[in-house]
């Protein structure tokens, strides 16, 4: 796992070199490359992964697979349902998965990328399913007590930041995925 700070200058440029040495050494060309953007647009601290999907829509809409927008949320109450649909509608998806989450105070502000599925809702007890080949997650504020709140009270400048910021860094990494763009032009 490795974490940018995104009040670091260099962080669009971090972000992009992180996230593209992930997609290129986990990603195998063959198969389909699926956003899930989990998160609600109802809670401010919440909302990281739909703003995400609806930056990246415009971009990608005929080349890869975006679930999770403001207009089309993935949260709680429907995600085994877009597992489901993602399932049967490729057959070997690549997962890129993409949420909000709450930790210590000295790492609020800070975007994760790694290896392997991330458990959505684990902050707030909710019990739902792993879900990614990889992930990026923005920690968005602190946890430790009563976080709906804490989701409910959070800066929409950091999560916005960080939502450009992620948005940059997938559109120029799966641009650059040279091989992906001319199998599926």
């Amino acid at each position: 796992m490795n974490f940018i700070n995104i009040n670091n200058k260099t962080c669009y440029r971090d972000f992009y070199l992180t996230f593209s040495k992930y997609l290129n050494t986990l990603f195998n060309f063959r198969d389909d490359i699926v956003v899930v953007c989990i998160g609600t647009d109802r809670s401010t601290g919440d909302s990281l992964g739909p703003i995400v999907g609806y930056k990246l829509k415009p971009f990608f809409s005929n080349k890869i697979g975006i679930y999770g927008t403001l207009s089309e949320p993935v949260h709680a109450k429907n995600l085994n349902e877009t597992l489901n649909m993602i399932n049967k509608t490729y057959k070997n998806p690549f997962i890129i998965a993409i949420d909000a989450c709450l930790g210590s105070l000295n790492h609020v502000g800070y975007i994760s990328i790694g290896e392997g599925p991330i458990k959505p809702g684990a902050g707030v007890l909710k019990d739902l399913p792993a879900i990614g080949n990889m992930y990026v997650t923005g920690i968005v504020n602190i946890s430790g007590f009563m976080e709906f709140m804490v989701l409910q009270n959070t800066r929409l400048n950091i999560v916005m930041k960080m939502a450009d910021i992620i948005t940059y860094g997938i559109t120029k990494s799966i641009i650059g995925l040279k091989i992906y763009n001319e199998e599926r032009a």
